[in-house]
């Protein structure tokens, strides 16, 4: 029976420092492949996004609408001598008149 015991006793130890150096070595690997793969996930991280600012177009703005020029006081006179010639025929009412001359004074 002595015999027995001491097989099952050394079985036990051998057992268990296998398991504790299987755990030792599965840590530092685990350690080992973790700060590579954040070192590949931080790589290809700062390759995209150099890769989108190479890729983006820079911001286009609308180019402003030109002001339009004031019509010239001499023109208007004219436009107006005109539409009162139209009225004065009977081409114009006088509410058409009235309609373009507060068109043209704004």
């Amino acid at each position: 029976m002595p015999g027995l015991l001491r097989g099952v006793a050394r079985t036990a130890v051998v057992a268990g420092t296998a398991s504790a150096v299987s755990g030792r070595v599965q840590r530092r690997q685990a350690e080992r492949f973790a700060d590579r793969d954040a070192q590949i996930v931080a790589e290809r991280n700062a390759a995209y996004q150099q890769q989108m600012a190479a890729q983006a177009p820079p911001p286009t703005y609308a180019p402003a609408a030109p002001e339009p020029a004031p019509e010239p006081q001499v023109d208007m006179i004219a436009r107006l001598k005109e539409l009162a010639e139209l009225r004065d025929q009977g081409i114009l009412t006088d509410e058409e008149f009235a309609a373009q001359k507060a068109k043209l004074l704004g």
